[in-house]
């Protein structure tokens, strides 16, 4: 398994061409080589793909706006190709009932579609979790996560497994890990401190040692460290802490 890092993160550093030119180079200099890039300021697939070569970083997933996810779904899977990214994201989905357009339904109607064209054009469609996926599923025992998982077919969907977002949900990472195994070549690794904060990986509660155990036998290849909130500090030197543990864990 490869260790990188989830450019939302330091999505603030990352608003204008320059400055996202500038992270990409400071991510590269901790020892970074697999990136995933989400929040950031629009790009066009020639300028990253260029911007990769130079610092010796490969993006193997991307979060995409669903205006475009769902509106110029062509487009994105070509800009995908160009710049050698297997995986397409959704980061956030809120099923919340009282929206029909946020429903859980609503999901079902539009987004298996969408895994299907990205299927087909030689991509991984791949569904991020929070913690609202540990609701029940409306008229149902089962939770949000197992629907997805039931409903959505594994060669279509993948899950993006969020290990802190997890364990706010009230579930076991390592465990959901198992579950889902087969279908989470990527993963998000984000640390849970006391009191429901995110933290550097390795100075949280997270028993990561049984998060390795688990990916490695569900088939995961990338591990992308992610703090959305590094609660004032530096996100790029939370990032280096994190990678200092991680290769201390026999990790690159």
């Amino acid at each position: 398994m490869q260790i990188g890092a989830q450019f939302f993160t330091v999505r603030n550093q990352c608003q204008t061409l320059d400055d996202f030119a500038l992270t990409l180079r400071k991510v590269a200099d901790i020892g970074y080589r697999t990136v995933q890039i989400s929040g950031t300021c629009p790009y066009e697939a020639d300028w990253l793909k260029e911007q990769l070569d130079r610092n010796g970083l490969q993006c193997v997933l991307t979060h995409i706006p669903v205006p475009r996810l769902v509106g110029e779904t062509a487009q994105v899977i070509a800009d995908h190709h160009v710049f050698g990214c297997g995986h397409i994201g959704l980061g956030w989905y809120p099923f919340n009932e009282d929206k029909p357009e946020e429903s859980f339904a609503h999901f079902m109607e539009t987004y298996p579609q969408v895994a299907k064209e990205i299927h087909d054009g030689g991509r991984y469609f791949m569904y991020h979790n929070h913690d609202q996926e540990f609701k029940r599923a409306p008229g149902s025992k089962q939770i949000i996560l197992e629907r997805l998982a039931q409903e959505i077919p594994a060669e279509l969907m993948g899950f993006t497994l969020d290990t802190f977002w997890v364990q706010a949900g009230g579930g076991d990472p390592a465990q959901w890990l198992a579950r889902l195994a087969g279908r989470v070549p990527v993963i998000h690794l984000k640390d849970y401190a006391y009191g429901r904060k995110m933290a550097v990986i390795g100075e949280g509660n997270i028993n990561f040692d049984r998060v390795f155990e688990q990916a490695e036998k569900a088939g995961t290849k990338y591990m992308l460290v992610e703090q959305d909130d590094c609660n004032g500090e530096d996100p790029i030197e939370c990032l280096r802490r994190s990678y200092a543990y991680l290769t201390a864990c026999g990790f690159e």
